[in-house]
């Protein structure tokens, strides 16, 4: 299996990165996974609504030439559904059984994105209601990620 993530802005303190690390070593046993970064785009104080569409419109076109040809695009959604970590773990195991051996998971920056992602995505995901960082999501992202592997396999996750 590969696992893209498709994300913006890079992650800054050495507590993010270093959980991350962790998390893909583990995941690693798993999937082959390649993290795509894009430069956030830089959004004025003081922007209007017009402002605010064309920057997250540059934004989002940026994020949509990183998302790997043919492969299963889960667009991370406020306005997405809410799942389990055994339903994430059902959900990949029925894409490997269809076929689909490259899984793309789409983050976007701190300002969202257009609906033009929406439209692209092959499923649109909410965490939660809440809102956390988009550094905070992406650790979570990929432990959430690990586990499902984990349950798929009917192994013990905590060590």
């Amino acid at each position: 299996m590969q696992i893209t993530l498709a994300c913006v802005g890079k992650l800054k303190e050495k507590y993010w990165t270093d959980a991350l690390a962790e998390f893909l070593k583990r995941l690693s046993a798993y999937a082959k996974v390649n993290i795509v970064t894009i430069m956030e785009e830089k959004m004025p104080e003081d922007a209007s609504a017009a402002t605010r569409e064309k920057v997250l419109a540059k934004e989002t076109e940026r994020l949509m030439q990183i998302i790997p040809p043919n492969s299963y695009v889960i667009l991370l959604d406020l306005k997405g559904k809410e799942i389990t970590s055994p339903a994430l773990a059902e959900k990949i195991a029925r894409l490997t059984v269809e076929g689909h051996s490259h899984l793309t998971f789409v983050i976007g920056g701190p300002f969202g994105y257009t609906d033009a992602l929406r439209e692209i995505a092959d499923f649109r995901w909410s965490f939660s209601p809440l809102t956390f960082t988009h550094q905070m999501i992406r650790v979570i992202l990929v432990e959430q990620i690990y586990r499902a592997f984990k349950i798929m396999r009917n192994e013990k996750y905590h060590h």
